[in-house]
């Protein structure tokens, strides 16, 4: 009965490598797509604990136009290029993290689903594995073709006050946007300006009056409260007539640039700093590729975790859903998410390791062949016996 207890127990083990799989093996733990604060603040975070983790740069990012970073601190004034250099050079110090400058073409999930894990190809042809993955692909932001307007996109014009108001300070000041926005705008900003006019660009209407108040209430009453004017005018060109980055006061930490806003109409107003309201949808098309649940252009996230609606995905920075955009916030959910999928690694490589479906000891094997001989093998093995002698 030697070769049956042989056959048994090769059966038995075989069973149990298969479920040592459900641990896959893939290349990295981790894989955290988007270079920006977000992505880089999740790399260092899983990289403190020795996760094995790659990141993707496709080197696009949603600050660059800026000339600075505020409200950051450690880096206030620092040029987002030097701030990311300077987080690649001290990431890169651990053995486990790593870089690849590339754009993601697409993400699959592989496996029995029992334990996430991915497969992620990009724009070289090289496909690479993890446990799980985090996205920090960010948004774009849809600005109008006024001419003139991209140009000065993050030097003078911006929509963040915190990020880039401060040093336009006590200037004349202009709000481009939907009339129904521009209450908004004022409560965010009327503490650095008091001289503002809001270039509606023909959207003050009976509709777009109706529009405003649906946002708030006695909003003419606020804007006169604080000497808010409104111009209705058709806007058709910005023209630049000064750049702060060169005429600037280091000392006072001011900048003075000068724009003239031309209108289809009259004469042409000139500002010294310019706030935009302009939408924002997702950078890159990864998440709708995935099916991940999205709400108003922004990946749907677990705020406490920043979990995605797919298991073993997180979403961090501006693309997630959890109502923030900044660099501050960015750190913050990328260090967040860390921090949650490598206690949930911990947590899969702790239940495979006191499983016995991840193996049985040989005094186990020995008992399962035994009880599997004596229930399910003895009978067979007599009826062979039987034909033999016969």
């Amino acid at each position: 009965m030697t070769w049956k207890i042989a056959t048994v127990l090769s059966a038995i083990l075989s069973l149990g490598s298969v479920a040592t799989a459900a641990i896959p093996k893939t290349d990295y733990d981790v894989i955290v797509v988007g270079g920006g604060p977000s992505g880089l603040s999740a790399l260092s975070g899983v990289s403190r604990v020795r996760r094995t983790a790659l990141l993707f740069d496709n080197q696009q990012y949603r600050n660059a136009p800026t000339r600075a970073m505020h409200d950051v601190i450690g880096n206030d004034g620092t040029p987002p290029a030097a701030f990311r250099a300077l987080a690649r050079e001290q990431i890169s110090r651990y053995p486990t993290a790593h870089f690849k400058n590339s754009t993601v073409l697409s993400i699959k999930p592989y496996g029995d689903g029992s334990v996430s894990a991915f497969n992620v190809t990009d724009d070289t042809g090289m496909s690479y594995t993890s446990r799980k993955l985090v996205l920090g692909t960010g948004v774009s932001d849809v600005l109008p073709d006024t001419p003139g307007l991209h140009e000065i996109w993050g030097k003078g014009l911006f929509w963040c006050p915190w990020c880039d108001g401060y040093e336009h300070r006590d200037q004349p000041f202009g709000i481009l946007g939907n009339i129904a926005d521009v209450l908004g705008s004022v409560l965010e900003t009327n503490t650095l300006f008091s001289e503002i006019t809001a270039f509606v660009n023909g959207t003050d209407t009976p509709s777009g009056e109706v529009a405003a108040t649906s946002q708030h209430d006695e909003w003419k009453e606020q804007l006169n409260a604080w000497n808010v004017k409104i111009d209705n005018r058709t806007i058709t060109r910005i023209e630049r007539l000064q750049n702060g980055e060169i005429h600037q006061n280091k000392t006072t930490d001011q900048q003075f640039d000068k724009f003239l806003i031309h209108f289809s109409e009259g004469e042409p107003v000139e500002r010294g700093a310019l706030i935009i309201n302009a939408p924002t949808v997702q950078h890159s098309t990864l998440p709708f590729q995935m099916h991940l649940n999205i709400t108003n252009e922004k990946i749907d996230v677990v705020t406490s975790s920043m979990r995605t609606s797919m298991a073993g995905v997180w979403g961090i920075g501006d693309a997630n859903s959890d109502a923030s955009t900044n660099v501050p916030h960015a750190m913050f959910s990328g260090k967040k998410a860390a921090v949650y999928l490598h206690v949930e690694m911990s947590k899969e490589d702790s239940q495979s390791k006191i499983s016995k479906r991840s193996g049985l000891s040989e005094r186990e094997l020995m008992k399962e062949a035994t009880r599997a001989i004596g229930v399910n093998l003895e009978p067979q093995w007599e009826q062979v016996q039987k034909r033999e002698m016969a």
